[in-house]
């Protein structure tokens, strides 16, 4: 899983932060219980220095070292009981002076061998929900806050579905997308209609859905994405060139990207080329990708190159929103 490297950063330092404050807890613990307790230090110190003693002795004098370890082994667990006894009888836990880690997994380190651990992809997620809380009300804006009572149940002009059952189906095709994420028939999606239909609560939805089951999800407006394809392409050695070179590499790798408001940008040649170049790349890599845009497949084809309309038409699952624009029908009803 592709996560940006200031969300691995940040989820890094959050676990840091929080190996070194059980550290600290422990430490405290310890001396509280050593300073009150003389004859748990006592044992503790004997328990430490069991193992290390009894073996050393065995190698040193060229030894089998079998019996040692076995009169360790035995010594060790005398000492652990007597320890243990003491500590309860005295209303501690039996393991108050074990240096016991959050993660008994990786030991708080983050990392199994060269695999990233369950306690650092759970960071990584909710400094992601973060990321995306910046630009999406995550807080709000659910697949169970989604409601269809603002779609219209009678028949919509030139459609054979209500705006009502059209939206239903969206929704679940959206729900789905999310909950069987990256598995689900259709790989892309295209949302596509006029503004104010749900294209970016529903976009919302999904990302918040994917982020939370662990998958690194990228969403930006179409007219910031370019931005940052044109900053890494043209700027020589700017302030802002490696923060583009990120933001760019993010777009390209990420398990999810949701690109909103597809032609609200500038269509130069370089837009057209950058977005050849994002949709082609993400195929090939097979990772995944959702589109909004107020644009239709027809007025697509026209804004951009042919190559990249075949790609969204036959690449993508189209999915047409219409009915009344559901911010003014709230108004209407304040």
């Amino acid at each position: 899983m592709a996560y940006s490297s200031t969300v691995l950063r940040r989820a890094i330092q959050r676990l840091e932060e929080r190996r070194a404050r059980r550290e600290r807890e422990q430490a405290r613990t310890r001396a509280h219980i050593c300073q009150t307790l003389p004859q748990a230090d006592q044992l503790d110190r004997a328990l430490r220095r069991t193992a290390a003693g009894v073996i050393a002795a065995a190698l040193r004098a060229g030894d089998d070292p079998a019996p040692a370890i076995q009169e360790v082994k035995a010594r060790s667990q005398s000492l652990q009981l007597q320890l243990a006894q003491l500590l309860r009888q005295n209303g501690y836990p039996a393991d108050a002076l074990d240096d016991t880690p959050f993660c008994p997994k990786c030991g708080d380190r983050g990392w199994i061998g060269a695999q990233m651990c369950t306690c650092l992809k759970e960071l990584c997620t909710q400094e992601q929900i973060g990321e995306l809380s910046k630009l999406l009300d995550l807080g709000g804006q659910s697949f169970e806050s989604f409601s269809l009572d603002y779609y219209s149940d009678r028949p919509w002009p030139g459609e054979t579905e209500t705006p009502r059952e059209r939206m239903e189906f969206i929704r679940d095709v959206c729900y789905n997308y999310a909950s069987r994420f990256p598995n689900f028939l259709y790989p892309n999606l295209f949302l596509t209609g006029a503004p104010g239909l749900g294209k970016t609560f529903l976009s919302a939805c999904t990302a918040r859905m994917v982020a939370e089951r662990g998958y690194s999800v990228v969403y930006d407006t179409a007219v910031n994405i370019f931005a940052q394809f044109e900053t890494q392409k043209f700027s020589r050695d700017t302030p802002g060139l490696q923060d583009a070179r990120d933001e760019t590499r993010r777009y390209l790798h990420c398990d999810l990207l949701i690109l909103d408001d597809l032609g609200s940008e500038m269509t130069t040649p370089f837009v057209q080329s950058a977005l050849y170049t994002l949709v082609n790349a993400r195929l090939a890599a097979q990772r995944r990708t959702i589109i909004s845009s107020n644009l239709s497949m027809d007025e697509v084809r026209r804004r951009y190159s042919g190559q990249t309309a075949s790609r969204l038409e036959g690449e993508y699952r189209v999915l047409p929103f219409y009915g009344e624009d559901i911010r003014l029908l709230r108004k209407q009803r304040l």
